[in-house]
């Protein structure tokens, strides 16, 4: 299992655009519609939603603790950021599991194995930054499209990437879609003045990973020496 859980949940965290393709058998979807609304300005709604780009860009670093819970587990993380520099750390049943990128390269060190990072993910973890919502590009995305999930509308920008739904009335990300798994943000926290995702509801490679946020720290508790 912690060969499945742990690149998972790595995807989740570090791609700038979190995972997601499918809803819960609960959840009831209609066809979908072109909306009026542009790329850019569903992207700029998020954006403002989570506190504002000025805030955004203003932090520099932050460090995010986790409990993420898989089949009866309970896996304790703490991951560092730093632009498009990380350091995840996760304890999985008494052993430590180290993820790191330094801007440039990274590795998986899992139970004394290091692993390097495939070669072809590394362009789309260069472009990463701390606060991932700035990755956003509106010309990735064509058009929006209106889908109604459980009788709310969604902007969902659709890319090579995959696809992501934007509540209509909040501008908050919802859920996105890739074929590594699923993601649903179920709710968010506000941390000086900034909302992150307090709960994500993940699946992919078989596995259903429940994700909690417990405490984020900003501009604090992080330096270059950390990446190494």
């Amino acid at each position: 299992m912690k060969k499945i859980i742990v690149p998972f949940f790595c995807a989740v965290l570090f791609s700038t655009s979190a995972v997601a393709q499918k809803t819960s058998t609960a959840t009831v979807k209609s066809a979908a519609s072109t909306s009026q609304v542009t790329p850019k300005q569903v992207i700029d709604n998020y954006i403002a939603a989570l506190g504002g780009k000025e805030k955004l860009m203003a932090v520099k670093s932050t460090v995010i603790e986790n409990v993420i819970s898989a089949q009866g587990m309970e896996i304790k993380s703490t991951t560092k950021k730093m632009g498009n520099k990380f350091k995840s750390i996760q304890n999985v049943m008494g052993q430590e599991v180290t993820q790191v990128f330094d801007g440039e390269k990274g590795y998986l060190n899992q139970m004394g194995t290091k692993t390097e990072f495939p070669a072809d993910k590394l362009p789309e973890l260069k472009k990463s930054q701390t606060i991932d919502a700035l990755g956003y590009d509106a010309a990735s995305f064509q058009t929006v499209n209106v889908e109604k999930i459980d009788s709310k509308d969604y902007h969902v920008l659709s890319s090579d990437k995959g696809k992501f739904y934007f509540d209509a009335a909040t501008g908050l990300l919802y859920k996105a879609a890739s074929p590594q798994g699923d993601a649903v943000m179920k709710n968010y926290m506000t941390v000086d003045g900034i909302k992150f995702p307090e709960l994500i509801e993940a699946e992919g490679g078989g596995q259903k990973v429940s994700i909690k946020t417990t405490k984020i720290t900003l501009n604090s508790g992080v330096s270059d020496a950390d990446f190494n």
